[in-house]
């Protein structure tokens, strides 16, 4: 039960702007290292956004930018299985970095468990990270890059065990969810089946008749 869970924070409405990266790593479905990076996005702040993770301008001055943290991100993730809530905003906003950076995609197979709360816990009012993390118990600052990673990793540990699986593959496999993959050129995102809403009934149609025929 090995995995990495993580988190982006961004310093406005542009993917390509990450100004911070929780990073969780889990081995034997024990977390084993926690990392936490503040990143110079080297774009300016909305002030939405430092409402929102409270990262300012000044807190990120003088940290590494993306391209220039790459090396000592890149064997977290490569080769890994990646995990993220929400995980479409925070894989697109490691391509935007990377195609940014001009650097080629590392490859790994990643998780939602956004989608795999909404699958496994449909009882729940909403699947957004703070209500899944309450419902089972697990502090959380919401919107710090760690804490939201952590938070992450033990869900998906939660999940798991709810289901009896000892992996994310076995557990995603087993509710029909196509596993998202990143590598060299491209990526194919995670997704999980929905129910599909009943087929209306399509109107009969009736031959339409000459009504002139025979005069």
């Amino acid at each position: 039960m090995d995995f990495v869970a993580i988190d982006f924070e961004t310093a406005n409405a542009n993917r390509s702007s990450a100004c911070s990266l929780g990073l969780v790593e889990v081995r034997g479905g024990i977390i084993t290292s926690e990392h936490v990076w503040l990143i110079d996005p080297e774009q300016p702040f909305d002030y939405r956004n430092i409402q929102i993770h409270g990262i300012t301008p000044t807190m990120v001055s003088g940290q590494p930018t993306f391209h220039e943290l790459w090396p000592t991100l890149e064997p977290l993730l490569q080769g890994k299985q990646i995990v993220a809530h929400n995980a479409s905003f925070d894989m697109s906003v490691l391509r935007y970095c990377l195609d940014k950076s001009l650097i080629d995609y590392p490859s790994f197979q990643y998780y939602c468990t956004y989608l795999l709360s909404k699958k496994l816990l449909q009882e729940m009012p909403s699947f957004k990270l703070n209500v899944i993390a309450d419902h089972y118990d697990i502090p959380l600052n919401h919107h710090e890059a760690l804490d939201d990673a952590r938070a992450c990793a033990k869900i998906l540990l939660k999940l798991l065990e709810k289901e009896q699986c000892s992996d994310p593959v076995q557990l995603s496999k087993a509710h029909s969810c196509k596993i998202g993959t990143m590598f060299a050129g491209g990526y194919t995102p995670f997704s999980a089946p929905s129910k599909k809403s009943p087929k209306k009934p399509t109107p009969r149609s009736y031959p339409r008749f000459n009504t002139n025929a025979g005069m």
